[in-house]
């Protein structure tokens, strides 16, 4: 009988133990993210686009442009991470992969073209009405829960038709890539953490280590190319969300997170944790 050297078993549990613990880490944030959407209907006014423009008008800083604000700020740090574990829209399209998991490659842009008038329209109000005399972050909420009667009640399946259907005609996150008036704020927070070099969780590759399985492009829940990216050592993408899925589904550990500042073609640098 031959046994296998003392580091081989090593090795092999220490290869177990980081494929568990990848599997773990999906099972939290598909378990955050789904709680996320079925807390919908009591939080979807701290995300409403009408609510910051209602609060405007009537000198109210209202609970969505604190959301918001906080968005931008944590993009600082953390990217678009609220998108991939945190985010209830998120979430519903999640669910629905399963029945129509094709690929978005298009319609990024069309965001901009509803944030930027949106986002205008916000700051005249705010000069022409003398800007914020108030903080009334639970505005329009009944006891702080976005559904208090049956207006709200249709608001909210509207929003949420608006979300879903995209993902079940055109494909994965359909709404974050073509609609979100939330993602726009982490993307331009993530810039400015990018140009300024602020430490933040980020996305690395190994290149010398990838197989070439396709598992990070076919998984990718925001259609990216991930190998590609891997394989040129550019991981920034302001469409990532930080899902962790590419990291957690390569078995040749060839991208991991890290937090830190952003280094460009790492093509050298060994790492041996996910």
């Amino acid at each position: 009988m031959v046994r296998r050297p003392l580091s081989d078993k090593r090795k092999s549990i220490t290869l177990i133990y980081k494929i568990s613990y990848k599997m773990k880490r999906q099972k939290i944030r598909k378990a955050i993210i789904f709680i996320s959407f079925l807390l919908f209907p009591a939080t979807f006014y701290y995300l409403s686009p009408y609510l910051i423009i209602d609060g405007t008008l009537n000198g109210i800083i209202t609970g969505s442009f604190l959301f918001f604000t906080l968005l931008f700020i944590s993009s600082l740090f953390l990217g678009r991470a609220f998108c991939g574990w945190l985010c209830p829209a998120g979430g519903a399209q999640d669910i629905i992969l399963d029945i129509n998991g094709k690929k978005i490659r298009k319609g990024n842009i069309i965001k901009w073209m509803i944030w930027i008038p949106w986002v205008s329209v916000i700051v005249i109000l705010a000069v022409k009405n003398g800007g914020y005399h108030t903080v009334d972050p639970f505005y329009q909420t009944t006891y702080g829960f976005s559904i208090g009667n049956v207006y709200a009640l249709i608001t909210y399946l509207l929003v949420l038709m608006l979300i879903v259907v995209p993902a079940f005609i055109f494909g994965r996150r359909s709404f974050c890539h073509s609609i979100c008036w939330m993602a726009p704020f982490m993307i331009i927070g993530r810039k400015i953490r990018n140009l300024i070099k602020l430490p933040a969780l980020q996305l690395s590759s190994q290149p010398s280590t990838c197989v070439h399985c396709h598992s990070c492009t076919n998984t990718c829940p925001m259609s990216l190319p991930v190998e590609d990216m891997v394989t040129s050592a550019k991981m920034e993408n302001t469409e990532c969300v930080l899902c962790g899925k590419c990291v957690d589904g390569c078995k040749s550990g060839s991208i991991r997170y890290e937090f830190g500042r952003q280094v460009k073609n790492k093509r050298n640098k060994d790492h041996s944790r996910g």
